[in-house]
């Protein structure tokens, strides 16, 4: 194992491969495992998926689950966060804790209301302003990821530059 994960970064049938690089980047930054659950729209050994990762690829913990349902077996201990511009509940406000999951749907199209509407209180929105409908997904996993971490803070302040 590369490192223990602090929390789970899943991504539901995404699209782009290089921003799936880029989030495996910052999972690595945060020590958070990244999941795939396919059907994915590129094949994860695709030059721009490594491209984008750069040489960070090699330490990520990470794993592709064939569909949802068993995905939500291998993490059935985890709470999961839905992220969803259709939510109203600002993320901001949740209470996030180790072993978590923050899932994020395709590009395209987001999560499919069945996820979210599944457990609506455990739905949560980034907010933009009235000209955006969302943030790129790679920079939605980070400013999610980040205040995981925030939250996190007193856990790992001590290994943070000062």
């Amino acid at each position: 194992m590369k490192y223990e994960p602090k929390f789970h970064i899943v991504l539901h049938q995404p699209e782009i491969p290089q921003n799936t690089g880029a989030i495996g980047r910052t999972c690595v930054a945060l020590q958070a495992k990244l999941w795939l659950v396919r059907p994915l729209g590129f094949r994860v050994d695709d030059r721009a998926v490594r491209r984008a990762g750069l040489d960070y690829w090699q330490h990520l913990e990470w794993e592709v689950a064939d569909c949802w349902e068993i995905l939500q077996m291998r993490l059935s201990q985890s709470r999961n966060w839905y992220f969803s511009r259709f939510a109203t509940k600002d993320f901001r406000s949740a209470s996030f804790g180790r072993g978590d999951a923050l899932v994020f749907g395709c590009e395209s199209a987001g999560l499919p209301a069945s996820i979210t509407q599944a457990e609506p209180e455990q739905s949560l929105r980034i907010p933009t302003s009235e000209q955006l409908r969302s943030l790129n997904l790679s920079a939605a996993v980070a400013v999610a990821g980040y205040e995981f971490q925030r939250q996190l803070a007193p856990e790992t302040k001590s290994r943070l530059p000062q």
